[in-house]
């Protein structure tokens, strides 16, 4: 992952490639690991600052997690392709769709099976992790439409630590936006200073920062003053503004 100055700025940006992933082939499963997860494990990424963990999942039809524990992570799922059916141990039962964000707040322990929801076509999704600020809260779940019309305008706000604009609340400084950039078209988001952005692209390709990314890419950016997406072509990103 090289690191890039801006240009005219003491801002970086440090690219992960999608091809650069770990990966786990289970045959009914095919994920890859943009931070070390599971039998994954590099040293070098191993986060970046409160964001743990993005898996790019892929489940054949039918198949799924068992039931299995999580504690003190907030655990967001969002779907591209497919259904996704969760179950957890606080009593809730769901499909999770494309144009839809959830939330699973692990706190003090929960446990949940997440299965394909279909039996003839395959699911995609991301499961992204972010460390809580605080350790022992009480489990939550969240789930809801995504804004689809302003990420189509500029970005929408699917989660943040205040809740604000109806996103799902977090226990962490951070604002995950989703921008879709179609063929050609590009939007820029104001950071304030100090802040530090993951971008990942679900889909498409775009210019970021004045770098071209395509689908599975990933980048890190610290120091500057704003995310400018450029270039667009048919493009789903979500951009992690951190503290």
């Amino acid at each position: 992952m090289g690191t890039t100055p801006a240009r005219g700025s003491s801002a970086t940006l440090r690219v992960r490639k999608a091809g650069e992933r770990g990966r786990t082939d289970w045959g009914w499963l095919d994920s890859r690991h943009t931070f070390s997860f599971g039998e994954y494990h590099d040293p070098g990424h191993m986060g970046f600052r409160a964001l743990r963990v993005i898996n790019d999942d892929r489940v054949t039809a039918g198949q799924g997690f068992g039931t299995h524990g999580h504690a003190d992570m907030e655990i967001l799922s969002y779907v591209l392709e497919g259904g996704l059916a969760h179950k957890d141990s606080m009593g809730t039962g769901s499909v999770i769709r494309p144009g839809e964000i959830q939330m699973m707040r692990a706190g003090t322990g929960v446990r949940h099976s997440e299965h394909n929801a279909s039996t003839t076509d395959p699911v995609h999704f991301l499961q992204i992790w972010i460390v809580p600020d605080e350790r022992g809260l009480a489990p939550a779940y969240g789930q809801q439409p995504v804004d689809r019309e302003a990420a189509r305008r500029g970005f929408a706000l699917l989660a943040s630590n205040d809740g604000r604009d109806g996103s799902l609340h977090i226990h962490q400084d951070v604002d995950l936006w989703l921008a879709l950039v179609e063929k050609g078209e590009g939007r820029d988001l104001s950071l304030r200073a100090g802040r530090h952005v993951w971008v990942h692209v679900a889909r498409g390709s775009v210019e970021v920062n004045g770098i071209p990314l395509a689908e599975g890419d990933g980048a890190a950016i610290s120091g500057a003053d704003a995310v400018r997406l450029a270039k667009g072509d048919s493009a789903e990103v979500l951009v992690f503004d951190l503290a």
